[in-house]
């Protein structure tokens, strides 16, 4: 955008014209595709706890904080970011292992935050996870055969007389051996207990699998069988994925649309190809410039690495404004003052930053002003003219702002 600031009265028109267009593709459903998962504003703040007898909350950890997104039916989406930025604690909230703070969980149109455990049950069967560490998420003292069958058992799916029939097909569906159903976890690989845990998951035949961090602890030859095998599940049987990891390689390979988290919030969500080859977001950047490129070594050219100084701020206490600027090299005033929106700048392309751009294109005012209705140093502007529509929503519209151009982008 060249001018951040609408003073005259053509502009603020042309400013409400464009709000008006940008609302109305808001309620026409953007990329048109079906969300089995619409997830808006999901907050999760866990208390913390003073010492002494009389134990009072002290402040909240703000893990999950503001996380909105959308998982189309059948697909994948792809869910990174370093330790700690609140992945994990989104696959729980979304399968309900936690009660969230706030926000929205729409599930196939239904809003399941604040359902009680009775009324989750049934729902149970249609969200499973894959938990990370394969090796504490099976009960050591149950053999295989009554891991898989318990859900068929709690939920009364089959008669208990086939329940080891049914077992025995899910063993071999992800590649164990039927016979197998009678042995400890003890007894197998890393690996092959992580296919315990995926034949778990498959049990129910759920409609959504949160995958968090499936092949982490797996050699890597290992996460390419696991990967495979999950890809092949979900063609034959449909099934849609959030997939949490931290190796950007894997997702890539996996998942059509992938979100970077960083400290409890989505700071860049776009398709993989945008992301991985056209990032915004400085972050993202530093992320991607850390991922060993094969194919640039094998002309003999490398990414130059960008890196990042400073800790991760502690969630107890996130920065003011973008929780990123403690460590972004393009942070001014405004970024300590104005938390930036997750504002879609092209057709499946959504960043948080004051000054998006490509590497070595970062704007020098941000791109963001005018539609806050503030000024280049974060400060309100009577003159200019907010746009509301420039906050955090799940999914995609059919137009966006085109930060470069300072106009109404839309599908040609």
């Amino acid at each position: 955008m060249t001018d951040q600031t609408v003073t005259s009265d053509s502009g603020s028109a042309k400013s409400a014209e464009q709000s008006s267009e940008f609302a109305a593709s808001r309620l026409a459903g953007g990329d048109g595709r079906d969300a089995i998962l619409e997830v808006e504003n999901l907050r999760m703040y866990f208390p913390v706890k003073s010492s002494g007898v009389i134990r009072r909350t002290v402040g909240h950890v703000q893990a999950v904080d503001g996380v909105s997104f959308q998982v189309p039916a059948g697909g994948a989406l792809g869910l990174v970011g370093e330790s700690g930025c609140g992945k994990s604690t989104t696959g729980r909230l979304i399968t309900r292992l936690y009660q969230p703070t706030g926000g929205k969980i729409m599930f196939e149109g239904k809003d399941i935050a604040g359902l009680s455990p009775k009324k989750l049950m049934p729902l149970r069967r249609d969200i499973q996870m894959i938990f990370q560490d394969p090796y504490t998420s099976l009960n050591p003292r149950h053999t295989v055969g009554a891991i898989v069958g318990a859900p068929l058992l709690i939920h009364n799916v089959v008669p208990k007389k086939k329940v080891l029939p049914r077992v025995q097909e899910l063993l071999e569906v992800v590649g164990l051996n039927p016979e197998h159903y009678n042995r400890y976890p003890n007894e197998f690989s890393g690996g092959q207990r992580q296919r315990i845990g995926i034949a778990r998951a498959l049990t129910l035949q759920p409609k959504l699998l949160v995958a968090d961090e499936p092949v982490s602890a797996l050699d890597v030859s290992i996460q390419a069988q696991v990967v495979n095998l999950l890809q092949d599940l979900q063609r034959e049987f449909d099934i849609s994925f959030l997939f949490i990891a931290h190796d950007l390689a894997v997702v890539r390979h996996f998942c059509p649309e992938v979100a970077v988290m960083y400290l409890g919030k989505i700071v860049e969500i776009a398709d993989r190809e945008t992301l991985y080859n056209h990032p915004q977001h400085p972050y993202t950047q530093a992320l991607l410039s850390a991922v060993p490129d094969v194919k640039q070594a094998a002309i003999g050219g490398r990414r130059e690495r960008i890196r990042l100084e400073g800790d991760v701020p502690s969630p107890i206490n996130p920065p003011s404004g973008c929780r990123f600027r403690t460590r972004c090299p393009l942070a001014q005033e405004i970024c300590a003052k104005q938390e930036p929106p997750l504002l879609q700048i092209g057709e499946r392309h959504k960043v948080a930053c004051h000054f998006a751009g490509e590497i070595g294109q970062h704007p020098t005012k941000p791109v963001t002003a005018r539609l806050l209705g503030i000024d280049d140093q974060g400060n309100p502007d009577p003159g200019a003219t907010p746009d509301p529509n420039a906050v955090e929503q799940p999914g995609f519209a059919d137009t966006w702002y085109d930060v470069q151009g300072g106009h109404l982008g839309a599908k040609a």
